[in-house]
């Protein structure tokens, strides 16, 4: 299977999102695969995916840190479309290895040791989930931060060798809050609590009128070392533009 980025640009350029899933689960045929952290965003592609039968395989990451209402939210997903969202979990020894040496909290003293924490409770299990696979579906808009504005809506990920895919990049935080109400998609409590973004709960907390999106998230540091390493490769407008014409061989 051979394809440029350029041709898959193409591909979804002016598609429905249910559209360029059907297309792209066509095109990457049991190689496909949407993550979800069971945000709105991600439980918006969740309900394209499920009430639309897509073969799209879909999973989540149990840091061993989330939210009661996250487990919540999983398990009314899953009930509702009678389908299971696959879930990874971190190592175990891993795990052990870091709170028996450095304690439960040590993300709160480096952004060294919150990035530690967060390669092994999210970014190992990921690895695993995304090992064989050629397509990769995020939740991504390109108003979430001054970063992601500067993605395209289906890029090169040269750290794990796969395309990755956002179809709600282009909506609007109204557009996705809309949708779930209008189609009654199951969602997250906390989000009705001020929570926008929700992670690990350690590191999440809500968000006060007329802050930046991300600042529930790890607010004890800098804005711009907000990244947890799940997406830190995305590749910019200047980097894809040397990438579109190349062929990408699985």
């Amino acid at each position: 299977m051979n394809y440029s980025l350029n041709q898959l640009l193409s591909i979804v350029d002016n598609k429905s999102v249910e559209e360029s899933l059907r297309i792209l689960s066509g095109i990457f045929g049991g190689k496909i695969v949407f993550s979800s952290s069971l945000g709105l965003e991600d439980q918006v592609i969740t309900h394209f995916i499920f009430s639309n039968d897509l073969p799209i395989e879909i999973f989540t990451i149990d840091t061993g840190r989330l939210f009661n209402e996250t487990y919540s939210v999983l398990n009314k997903t899953n009930g509702r479309y009678e389908r299971k969202i696959k879930i990874f979990f971190p190592e175990n020894s891993k795990v052990e290895k870091l709170v028996n040496e450095k304690g439960p909290f040590s993300f709160y003293e480096s952004v060294e040791n919150r990035k530690e924490c967060c390669f092994i409770r999210k970014v190992e299990p990921l690895k695993r989930a995304l090992a064989g696979k050629q397509l990769w579906i995020t939740g991504i808009r390109a108003e979430q931060s001054d970063s992601r504005k500067e993605m395209l809506n289906l890029e090169w990920d040269d750290q794990y060798k796969i395309f990755k895919y956002h179809p709600l990049f282009e909506w609007s935080f109204i557009n996705v809050k809309k949708y779930i109400k209008d189609n009654n998609v199951p969602y997250n409590s906390l989000h009705d609590k001020g929570f926008i973004s929700i992670g690990c709960a350690p590191c999440t907390r809500a968000v006060q009128e007329g802050e930046d999106f991300r600042s529930g998230r790890w607010w004890w540091e800098d804005n711009s070392k907000k990244e947890c390493g799940l997406h830190a490769s995305s590749s910019q407008k200047s980097k894809v533009k040397s990438q579109k014409s190349k062929i990408f061989t699985f």
